[in-house]
């Protein structure tokens, strides 16, 4: 991997855990999922509408279906995701979260795709596992039960992000569907689809907008630009390469919460996150 491309998919890691540290530390609800949304939409439709007048774009009726079935699937996420912010730790959740999603797309692609899973992919699994473990503290779950929803939550959003990963990847591989367009699409449809509460509890919008106004333009710029680095990226570099390292995002995201949100059991979390990295790019070369 080039220098350019490294530096490419670091910046997007990077991003990626500051947007979701945003998420959390900003404490919102659904009201501001929709207008973080609504914000990405704005801020990127400059550079959507470049893609479409310089580039051949056809989106038929079953194209514009799965971007919808793509926003129902990030709405539920996203949702999910501020929920679970609010009542857990950001060092706990998002490493969780992001590590047990490429575990389950891997499983999935072994039972349901019938892809091959190697010895290293298996061992890969078993790492996320044991850190999964590590991040718990072990059997300290049964005395410290505060700790479960968090976990639970983490493992809720794993699914969901496996799940939209697996249609996102159909979408744009078999759909051909510009990557952008479905990013852009997806952040549409969620806005679209949140508008009715948004307008029903406008007051809390406003609210949002004015107590959260770093967070929401954060959030709505760098969640769609770390996605669109990794694209580039993935234009000067093998897929195989790409993977593995975005998931740094993982320990950049533990880091975050045990230094700057203070979260406990910092050094037990910093060290889970690491062997979960290892474990991620175990199955992302497998």
């Amino acid at each position: 991997m080039s220098i350019w491309a490294l530096s490419l998919v670091m910046t997007a890691a990077i991003l990626h855990a500051i947007w979701n540290f945003l998420a959390k530390k900003s404490l919102g609800g659904t009201s501001f999922v929709w207008l973080y949304t609504f914000t990405s939409t704005v801020i990127y439709s400059p550079i959507v509408l470049g893609v479409i007048l310089w580039t051949d774009v056809t989106i038929g009726w079953a194209g514009i279906g799965l971007i919808a079935a793509s926003a129902l699937l990030h709405l539920l996420y996203a949702v999910t995701l501020q929920k679970g912010y609010r009542i857990g730790d950001f060092s706990l959740i998002y490493p969780i979260a992001r590590g047990i999603g490429p575990m389950l797309v891997a499983f999935a692609a072994f039972f349901l795709l019938k892809e091959e899973l190697n010895g290293l992919g298996k061992l890969g699994i078993f790492l996320i596992i044991c850190s999964v473990f590590i991040f718990t503290g072990g059997l300290r779950i049964l005395k410290e039960r505060t700790m479960l929803p968090s976990i639970l939550y983490g493992l809720l959003i794993g699914c969901m992000i496996a799940s939209y990963s697996l249609l996102d990847k159909y979408i744009v591989s078999v759909s051909i569907i510009h990557p952008v367009l479905l990013n852009y699409g997806t952040n549409l449809g969620v806005s679209l689809l949140l508008f009715p509460f948004a307008k029903k509890h406008w007051q809390d919008v406003r609210l949002d907008w004015s107590s959260r106004k770093l967070e929401t333009i954060g959030i709505g710029l760098f969640n769609p630009l770390a996605y669109i680095l990794v694209l580039i990226a993935m234009v000067h570099a093998p897929v195989s390469y790409v993977a593995p390292v975005r998931e740094l995002s993982i320990l950049i995201g533990a880091i975050l919460g045990v230094v700057f949100l203070k979260e406990s059991f910092g050094r037990q979390r910093i060290i889970a996150a690491l062997v979960m990295v290892i474990g991620v790019i175990m199955v992302a070369v497998s």
